[in-house]
């Protein structure tokens, strides 16, 4: 199947890790992921019922190795220092921004031109986003997931 790339925008909250794990929590809940089990290369009779919990989501081998193509394979936020891993996902600093984008304060605006911004596949990242008088107001979450 390859790789896909996924976008979500949430309402800011100076917590990261718990705007993370409350769109994790709505990405499960709405099903807008990939079921390895019940995806229809499978015969209408072997298709598994969706999980019931992220726990039993990731409790599959078969999840363990594709993922999901969304958020649900992005388990925490790394903090300042930490090397980002598999599963994790990657605050942009204000520093980062600055260099890249020529502001310390993205905004929606910037989106478009995140690109910029070192990723690998399984690794995600996050960006506060800005009103145009610099107050926080969203956060966005981006990446690549999925075999």
């Amino acid at each position: 199947m390859g790789a896909s790339g996924w976008e979500y925008f949430v309402p800011y909250r100076e917590d990261l890790e718990g705007a993370l794990q409350q769109l994790r929590q709505e990405v499960f809940a709405s099903g807008d992921y990939y079921w390895v089990n019940g995806d229809d290369w499978l015969p209408e009779g072997e298709r598994s019922a969706p999980p019931r919990s992220l726990e039993e989501l990731w409790a599959d081998e078969l999840v363990q190795e594709s993922g999901t193509h969304s958020i649900l394979d992005i388990f925490r936020v790394v903090g300042p220092g930490d090397t980002p891993d598999y599963n994790t996902v990657e605050p942009v600093t204000a520093e980062e921004a600055r260099e890249l984008l020529g502001t310390g304060k993205p905004t929606r605006a910037h989106v478009k031109d995140f690109d910029v911004f070192p990723r690998s596949r399984w690794i995600g990242r996050c960006a506060v986003l800005h009103d145009e008088s610099g107050t926080p107001r969203e956060i966005c979450f981006w990446g690549h997931s999925g075999d």
